[in-house]
């Protein structure tokens, strides 16, 4: 097999960082102990990538401790079988006092894609998925709205899947107590022959689906055009090696940083091309917050222009506003290539959007000649004002019944799950919802994305016709589109909850 640069680029995260993640590798297939590199196996490079990263300690769980692997600095567990596997993971997840990971050893993956997820500041409850046809070593999972709505196994089957899990899996310190449940409910499934066809390998997919299916929320983390994947012998680990060395890895990096599932106005007169700010800001080591400070400034700037009225001040304030939008996504942009999230960072970006958009409101006012833009701009500030907060009263909502309710759990012992417009969505709250899932792909999925008028949007209506028409427009605009939104957003919010 040929040498392998473990680490391409720079991969994210803070290996001092505190707490660090335990890490559970595990080894329990003769793939594990292929040579990789100079003398070292599967097992060793996929440590030697952990090292890199912020984890604390790594376990190693294995059938033996022979084929070279290097294991001294580890805790390893030798295990007769998966159902053995699954207890070691529900007993090292009662003791863990930080977030723990499972991976598999015979992973052939970039350390920036690991760390798209085993390096983030938050430690999410998370997964790794990307594209490709399912197999033996990539199951399929489905992702609604960046969550594995159901993932699948050799004995569980996913409904509409549009994605594959790609072997490695973190569990956040909140949901360590569901992790140690579903692994010690599995290993009695499988102890007792009730999963038909599960193979001894598969103890990440097991526990994706498991957790899923008690109602835990896993975030789906993509990957973009880095590689992550399981191999099978020492053929496909040498196409692997060879495509891991064939990519731009700063490159998929800064792919990986753009969202993929930004509104129509985002994606493609945006992030389209915010990726070369983006590259700029990292060479001179800017931070998110100072970006979203440029882009405040900028907004400013687009009120004061906006307060002249005259065509000229307009069509400037339209570039100054369009710009601003442009630094607003590049400080999101810029965290996640850099890895420098932080919850002050967020919640800045979040005050300063409305802030800006309000600025602005006030600019139009102001240039509108003899003041007859008030109302409008009130009545269109007071409709996104009430979006906001039925949007953050929903989230808070949602939040509560998660925690006050008991958690829907699907068995694990029924192969399928429900598919998006499955069974258990009846009446007519059902059928709005199996409707809207109709609309998910092509022009359907733009128009869902535009009707609910996001940032992006409101920014293109204000810089268009501004610039090309008057204030009153702008709001008249605003508020015409806005009300639609509201109303789209409350009435399918009401069918969701009602189903």
């Amino acid at each position: 097999m040929e040498a392998d640069p473990i680490r391409s680029g720079t991969a994210r995260g803070d290996p001092g960082a505190e707490p660090g993640t335990v890490a559970v590798v595990v080894a329990t297939t003769p793939v594990a102990s292929l040579p990789c590199a100079a003398g070292g196996t599967l097992l060793d490079r996929v440590t030697e990538q952990l090292a890199m990263l912020p984890i604390r300690e790594v376990h190693i769980v294995a059938r033996d401790i022979a084929g070279g692997a290097d294991t001294g600095a580890h805790g390893v567990t030798v295990s007769d079988g998966l159902a053995e596997d699954l207890r070691t993971v529900a007993k090292l997840a009662r003791t863990a006092i930080s977030p723990l990971a499972v991976l598999p050893a015979d992973l052939l993956a970039h350390t920036e894609a690991l760390a798209l997820l085993l390096g983030h500041p938050a430690r999410p409850t998370g997964a790794i998925v990307a594209g490709g046809a399912p197999g033996p070593l990539r199951p399929p999972v489905r992702i609604e709205q960046d969550r594995i709505a159901s993932a699948g196994t050799s004995f569980h089957r996913v409904g509409q899947a549009n994605a594959t899990f790609r072997g490695v899996l973190l569990v956040g310190r909140d949901h360590l107590a569901g992790l140690a449940e579903v692994a010690e409910e599995l290993a009695d499934l499988v102890a007792g022959r009730n999963l038909a066809g599960v193979g001894d390998h598969e103890l990440p997919e097991l526990l994706l689906a498991g957790l899923v299916r008690v109602g835990v929320p896993v975030k789906a983390v993509p990957i973009g055009g880095l590689h992550c994947t399981r191999v099978g012998d020492a053929d496909e680990a040498g196409r692997a090696l060879r495509e891991l060395a064939a990519v731009d890895v700063d490159a998929a990096r800064l792919d990986a940083a753009i969202k993929s599932d930004d509104g129509f106005f985002t994606t493609f007169c945006v992030s389209s091309w915010s990726r070369h700010l983006v590259r700029l800001a990292a060479k001179a080591h800017l931070t998110p917050n100072t970006v979203t400070g440029m882009s405040v400034g900028l907004a400013v700037i687009a009120a004061v222009w906006f307060t002249g009225g005259h065509r000229g001040a307009m069509l400037t304030g339209a570039v100054a506003l369009y710009l601003s939008f442009v630094l607003d996504c590049v400080d999101g942009q810029l965290a996640r290539y850099t890895g420098r999230f932080s919850a002050l960072g967020g919640w800045l970006d979040a005050i300063c959007d409305r802030l800006k958009e309000f600025i602005v409101y006030a600019g139009l006012a102001i240039g509108y000649p003899g003041g007859g833009a008030w109302p409008l701009a009130i009545a269109a500030l007071l409709v996104q004002v009430t979006r906001h907060m039925a949007d953050f009263a929903y989230a808070g909502a949602r939040a509560d019944a998660r925690r006050d309710a008991p958690r829907p759990r699907r068995p694990l012992t029924v192969p399928w799950d429900d598919a998006p417009s499955g069974g258990a969505r009846g009446g007519a709250a059902g059928s709005v919802l199996a409707l809207a899932w109709r609309f998910d792909g092509g022009a359907g999925y733009w128009l869902k994305k535009m009707i609910v008028l996001p940032v992006g949007e409101r920014t293109a209506v204000i810089a268009v016709t501004a610039g090309l028409f008057d204030a009153r427009v702008t709001f008249l605009t605003l508020l015409g589109w806005g009300l639609i939104a509201l109303a789209y957003t409350v009435a399918g919010r009401m069918a969701r909850s009602l189903a």
